[in-house]
């Protein structure tokens, strides 16, 4: 019951944050709040498996991925924040203040992929995913990974329409999510 209870504040919080995006079907703040809602479902089933056995393979893995996860995400906002120069605009698009940048960053971990906050989500995923290996946790983290696929996707479009061919050759000169691939 407390699951059940944690879940739908935290639903109800997500659905709060992400309201504008449900005017807007088909952008990345709509495909993301899906993403969110199967992490959160992750990290509240596999919650009770977080410290155990804290020293096996499996979990200092899936540490390392939270690591991971923190340490680009924290990276990949300092960078939007400092270089993007997010301007507050009056416009009613779904995109939260950081996201509304007026300068394409292309330094840091931007220089090797497009999507370093999603690629912090998926490393979340994954971590979560690794605290307790059910077929649940599984279809969840499946789940929040093709949500997250699909924002990715989504917001690429939406930069190419607010930055044109300097996002179009950006595209062409990273990855999406993990660098150095084919």
């Amino acid at each position: 019951m407390m699951k059940v209870l944690i879940f739908a504040a935290g639903t109800l919080g997500l659905l709060l944050l992400s309201w504008r995006a449900f005017q807007f079907p088909g952008s990345h703040g709509f495909h993301r709040f899906f993403a969110a809602e199967a992490l959160l479902a992750l990290i509240i089933v596999n919650a009770a498996a977080w410290f155990h056995d804290p020293f096996t393979l499996r979990q200092l893995i899936s540490w390392l991925l939270l690591l991971g996860s923190l340490a680009l995400a924290i990276h990949g906002f300092v960078l939007l924040h400092r270089l993007g120069r997010p301007r507050a605009t009056n416009d009613q698009s779904a995109d939260f203040a950081f996201e509304k940048t007026t300068t394409l960053v292309r330094t840091g971990a931007y220089k090797y992929i497009r999507h370093p906050l999603y690629a912090s989500l998926l490393l979340l995923t994954w971590s979560a995913f690794l605290k307790d290996i059910t077929l649940v946790a599984l279809l969840l983290a499946a789940f929040a990974t093709a949500f997250l696929v699909a924002t990715a996707l989504a917001e690429e479009k939406e930069n190419l329409m607010r930055f044109g061919e300097e996002y179009a050759k950006y595209m062409k000169a990273t990855k999406r999510f993990i660098p150095f691939t084919r």
